[in-house]
């Protein structure tokens, strides 16, 4: 069983990153904005952005692996991958600075904002 996402799930460039936030439409939820936007892939692809001012490089960088392992074992995506009508989309979840979150709250503000894509 893969452990990580894999490459082509990571959004990298930065001409994807600028059409998220042009074209896509935004969820909040107590500091945190996902935008999300339809793609023409078979699979979500996916980016998490802390706000610049979020911690040092730390405590950034460990938001970013709680996340993507957030993203990577979401329940609901198994089922919605094996749905052959389902629509993909490429997401950027945007952390703003605050009250540093524990895993279980990050985990129900996350999936509440991914349920609401669906």
């Amino acid at each position: 069983m893969r452990r990580s996402l894999s490459k082509t799930e990571i959004i990298r460039k930065k001409q994807d990153i600028d059409r998220i936030f042009k074209q896509g439409k935004n969820i909040s939820c107590m500091g945190m904005r996902l935008a999300f936007l339809e793609n023409n892939c078979n699979f979500d692809r996916f980016i998490i952005i802390p706000a610049k001012h979020y911690g040092n490089a730390v405590e950034r960088n460990k938001l970013r692996r709680r996340c993507k392992e957030l993203f990577r074992l979401y329940p609901n995506r198994v089922m919605l991958d094996a749905s052959e009508n389902r629509k993909s989309h490429d997401i950027a979840l945007v952390v703003y600075p605050g009250k540093v979150l524990s895993f279980s709250l990050l985990e129900s503000k996350f999936y509440s904002l991914l349920d609401r894509i669906n």
